[in-house]
This record gives structure tokens, C-alpha cells and sequence, in this order.
């Protein structure tokens, strides 16, 4: 199914000038570099600016979607429904608002991810120095869109995997470290030994 058919979509907003961060008041914002590129749910602290009086649209509250349109890769995190307070999206993040009937937020973003989309995306991105893809590419982007229970399955096994991933390599990193430890004190008694002769 179409994401046009599956979600609201729309830029977040664009700002005039540098952003500079307040230490008091203004509002929270989500920016390009708090979307990390494996598609993590991005948050909790973002920092804050003043950015006047905007539109209720720029602002994310929980349960949307926001991609990076931008740059390489174009991935999409799902915001969690725990944000304290509502948090403005900024240009070039866009905004999903998925129809809950029918999509899930965290399985919008893993379906966007997934090698086949990301293909069709790199297919029709714009611009040689700095990748771009066009709103109506992403709002043409065909999904698979089965049940909600299958939806929260795919997800909850897609978050385990990852957790997998990162166990595998958290273990291969120590191995490493540990082998190196054991070669040093081996070498370093092997010299003792030859110094003692």
C-alpha cells in the first residue's frame, strides 16, 4: 500500500538563520543529527530553542514517524509515546502521522528501512554532493501492510534481533581485548624468562 494512503505526511519547519540553543524556555526540537541511521526511536533530551510561535503540524507529540530526507541514508524512526512535552520537528526531517487503524508507528519505520524500500528510495533521490528524497517519492513508497498483531510481532522480533546484533558484538569485541591481554603477558613472560637465562 502507498504511504500516501497510510499516513499524513509533511515537512517539519524550516528555520531562518542558525539555531541557537536556550538555556530558558523555548521549545524542544528534533533535528536531523537526533535520528540516528538504524532508525532508533530518537529522544528523550533535545535541546531547546526559540523558535517563536509555530503551527501545531510542526510539532511531533508521540506515535508519528519522521524520516531523513536528507543525506545517506534516508531512514525513518518512530517517536516514542513517552515525549514530556510536544517537540518541533525541523527541516529536512519529515513528518509521518500513520492512521492507527491501520499502521503501526514502529512498523511504518521498520518497513521504510528495510533494504527493498531503502532501494526504491535510492532509485529516485535527487542531487550528486547531498541526497535528497522528494515528499512524493516517499509518499509513493509501496509497503506491505499486514494485520496490527502481525505489525507489533514483526516489530518485536525485529527489536530482538537487534539486540542480538549488538550482544554478538559486544562479545566479539571482549574476545578480542581478552586474547590481546593474554598474548601480552605471554610475551611479556617469555621475555622475563629469557632475561632470567
Amino acid at each position: 500500500m502507498r504511504l500516501a494512503g497510510l499516513c499524513n505526511i509533511h515537512s517539519g519547519y524550516t528555520a531562518r538563520g542558525k539555531l541557537e540553543p536556550v538555556s530558558k524556555g523555548g521549545v524542544p526540537a528534533l533535528q536531523l543529527r537526533d535520528v540516528a541511521v538504524d532508525g532508533a526511536t530518537p529522544g528523550p533530551n533535545f535541546q531547546r530553542y526559540d523558535l517563536g510561535k509555530l503551527s501545531d503540524h510542526y510539532f511531533v507529540r508521540g506515535g508519528e514517524v519522521v524520516f531523513r530526507s536528507r543525506g545517506e541514508p534516508n531512514t525513518a524512526a518512530a517517536v516514542g509515546n513517552a515525549l514530556a512535552e510536544p517537540v518541533a520537528v525541523i527541516v529536512p526531517l519529515l513528518i509521518m502521522r500513520p492512521d492507527p487503524n491501520f499502521v503501526l508507528p514502529e512498523y511504518l519505520a521498520w518497513a521504510i528501512n528495510q533494504p527493498g524500500a531503502q532501494r526504491r528510495l535510492g532509485a529516485e533521490a535527487q542531487g550528486t554532493s547531498l541526497r535528497m528524497i522528494p515528499m512524493r517519492v516517499l509518499e509513493n513508497l509501496d509497503i506491505a501492510v499486514p494485520d496490527l498483531s502481525t505489525q507489533k510481532r514483526i516489530v518485536e522480533l525485529s527489536a530482538l534481533a537487534q539486540q542480538e546484533g549488538r550482544l554478538l558484538r559486544e562479545i566479539a569485541t571482549r574476545k578480542e581485548q581478552l586474547a590481546s591481554i593474554i598474548l601480552s603477558e605471554a610475551a611479556m613472560a617469555a621475555d622475563q624468562k629469557e632475561i632470567a637465562q
